[in-house]
């Protein structure tokens, strides 16, 4: 059983990377944009929904031994089917990953005007098809290699940010009032949703590499998934500290509207032209990532459940991006109106 230090760290860097999606950079911005000076008491909220929430998903599933079909068929059998197959429409072609590719797309159009959101919509889609294919990959990948190099462009970002910006702007709303706009953007980011599924992720591919069997190994698995959960929420949380106070304080200068255009507007603000391209470019990658995870989820839910084993994988991952192809087409602000 691989429970070394670093084994359980690049867990939880893996873990952060799949949640870490469009939701979760658009949605601290949006609370420290609209909060200002009252931005903490809005973090309250926000991390008490984006983060201590779906850190209780992950644990009911790790009690379930990674099997979410168990776990929602706690509600009875037809039931507990419904309730997941809407979970993973919304998480998946029909919310989460066409937003994930939308936002990708808002965060790189400021600084690439003339790139069209079609072509780079099903490029995405190629891309995430690829990495996608071989589900045994995704944690390495994710954990050794994508996750750090988007680690050192949040903190630039957050560490400039608040060392050029300003005081919170006075905001009219009062402390209790910007605690529930904080409390209601954390469900937006769908992480509590994303969660059950996340977690299952997590749970199988370790048992794979795992040498113990038994109650032992089980028990040896639990703590393993658990430290690597903590890390993924501590990180979650630090990024969106920084990244609300980072709008808070340079609320005053950020003139978009289009949700999706924030973290682009501030980036190209706070590091440059060029310095802003590779980080805009780097949290457009974290992006895919985070699509890469809810494609892999979807796809085998199409395959296993729906489907009952008569499509592939690959076939059911194509189905799963031609749908994302379509939806992603209403772009960002056409997918949030969608989901709302």
């Amino acid at each position: 059983m691989p429970s070394s230090f670093s084994r359980v760290f690049s867990t939880g860097l893996a873990m952060f990377s799949m949640f870490f999606g469009a939701g979760n950079v658009v949605f601290p911005l949006v609370v420290g944009q609209t909060a200002g000076d009252q931005t903490g008491f809005a973090l309250m909220g926000l991390l008490l929904t984006a983060v201590g929430v779906p850190f209780l998903g992950l644990i009911a599933i790790l009690l379930f031994q990674g099997n979410y079909q168990h776990f929602f068929a706690r509600s009875g059998k037809i039931p507990g089917f419904l309730l997941a197959a809407v979970i993973m429409l919304l998480i998946g072609p029909f919310g989460g990953l066409p937003r994930c590719i939308a936002l990708s797309h808002s965060t790189l159009s400021l600084s690439w005007p003339l790139l069209s959101f079609g072509l780079f919509s099903f490029c995405s889609c190629l891309l995430i098809f690829f990495f996608t294919l071989k589900k045994n990959r995704m944690l390495n990948l994710l954990g050794y290699v994508l996750t750090p190099l988007l680690l050192l462009s949040l903190a630039v970002i957050v560490i400039v940010g608040l060392w050029t910006g300003g005081s919170g702007t006075p905001s009219t709303l009062t402390a209790t009032q910007s605690f529930w706009h904080g409390f209601m953007e954390g469900y937006n980011t769908m992480d509590l949703l994303a969660s059950f599924f996340f977690s299952a992720i997590i749970y199988t591919t370790l048992k794979q590499e795992s040498k113990e069997s038994g109650l032992e190994g089980e028990r040896a698995l639990f703590q393993l998934s658990l430290k690597a959960s903590c890390i993924g929420g501590i990180l979650l949380a630090l990024v969106y500290t920084g990244f609300s106070f980072v709008a808070a304080w340079h609320a005053s200068s950020l003139t978009v509207t289009n949700q999706g255009e924030l973290l682009g507007a501030l980036t190209l603000k706070i590091l440059g032209p060029y310095a802003g391209l590779i980080a805009s470019a780097t949290i457009a990658l974290a992006c895919l990532t985070t699509a890469i995870a809810l494609a892999a989820v979807f796809a085998e839910f199409l395959q296993t459940v729906l489907f009952r084993n008569k499509l592939s994988y690959s076939q059911a991952l194509v189905l799963t991006l031609v749908a994302s192809f379509a939806v992603s087409l209403l772009e960002f602000t056409g997918i949030i109106s969608l989901l709302a």
